[in-house]
């Protein structure tokens, strides 16, 4: 790289290859500069420099020179133009370094390793440790309220893949019943299938279709009737398409070996895709898993995330450790505060009523 100085002469930087590289060069001026860029190509044995000049007001030209995203590898610029085709790309797996090629990228990787590692390690902890707005169950389609954990408050309907509370279900029957009305969904309005081949030609219907919810309620049906293998295809195509219960039913497979070898390292990545996805019950075994590797401070994380998402178990764990002095008297006061909310935001006159008639 060569840099016009204020004496009058060029500064010339060795670490940086000059055949192919994006040379600034910077009048003597602070105020007021010209910036001339020189791009130097190799093309078919000719040489080829491209000049670009633009007006500069600043009084931290180095800084931004050093600023300047050239590849980790070769140490070639980013033209920044479009007629150029000199773009770096990240890394795939941090963002701390550029390449213009994944040669580049291959001849850096022993010198970046170590550092890539690690910078990785925590950019998925901060997706890993964030809070999620809801549960993986999200809300109910029609009242707008946050579906419960608990499964017999809720209903899965396989005819629009919705899950649907019961308070929302209880009025539609209701409403039929007053009307004289046929069966209906209350969400899509389809009828009831009247057997069950007709409910699993619907449900094969929208596997075709690619449809998660689908994919992981026939993956269900296989692993009921003790069909393994069939079943991790199902959950794993679902899984693909980022349903979260189905992440978390693959973990579940890895941990026993049902259907599939043994492998803890896949085990604990659909743990952690699922708990990103707002399953606390993942999230409540991640914490376990960490607190039997004497990783405290990680396993509170997870368990208060848990909590503040409803989850009943994962309040008692809290209890526990608080006891045992790992979790602050103050931390354990907010999880109770942020798990009462939480549930307190999935009640309603309507699902009280539902809950009295089918007590």
């Amino acid at each position: 790289m060569l840099t016009y100085n204020s004496l009058g002469t060029y500064t010339t930087f060795p670490s940086l290859p000059i055949p192919c590289l994006l040379q600034s060069v910077f009048s003597p001026s602070s105020s007021s500069s010209v910036e001339v860029r020189l791009l130097v190509l190799h093309l078919s044995g000719a040489v080829t420099v491209i000049i670009i000049c633009m007006m500069i007001s600043t009084d931290n030209i180095r800084e931004e020179a050093a600023d300047m995203l050239c590849c980790a590898s070769c140490g070639i610029a980013d033209s920044g133009i479009a007629e150029v085709d000199i773009k770096l790309m990240e890394c795939v797996d941090c963002d701390l370094d550029r390449y213009c090629s994944d040669k580049c990228q291959q001849d850096h990787r022993p010198n970046h390793e170590a550092m890539c590692r690690k910078r990785a390690a925590e950019l998925l902890d901060e997706i890993l440790f964030r809070q999620p707005e809801s549960s993986h169950l999200g809300d109910c389609p029609i009242c707008c309220l946050p579906v419960s954990l608990d499964p017999n408050k809720y209903v899965k309907y396989s005819c629009c893949s919705k899950v649907i509370c019961c308070g929302c279900t209880t009025a539609n029957m209701m409403r039929q019943l007053d009307e004289g009305s046929p069966n209906v969904c209350p969400f899509c309005r389809q009828l009831y299938a009247k057997s069950d081949e007709e409910m699993e030609r619907r449900n094969k219907k929208r596997c075709e279709a690619n449809d998660p919810f689908a994919l992981r309620e026939e993956g269900r049906t296989h692993f009921v009737d003790g069909e393994y293998e069939r079943a991790f295809e199902y959950w794993t195509k679902a899984a693909d398409l980022g349903d979260v219960a189905a992440q978390f039913n693959l973990s579940l497979m890895y941990q026993e070996g049902l259907g599939v070898e043994k492998d803890e390292k896949m085990e604990l990545y659909y743990a952690e895709e699922a708990a990103i996805g707002g399953n606390p019950t993942a999230r409540c075994r991640l914490g376990c898993h960490e607190g039997g590797n004497s990783r405290y401070d990680r396993a509170v994380k997870h368990f208060i995330i848990a909590a503040k998402l409803g989850h009943d178990d994962s309040v008692q764990r809290l209890k526990g450790m608080c006891k045992s002095g790992y979790v602050s008297k103050e931390e354990f006061a907010s999880a109770l505060r942020g798990h009462q909310a939480a549930v307190d935001a999935t009640k309603s006159p309507q699902r009280e009523l539902a809950d009295q008639l089918l007590a």
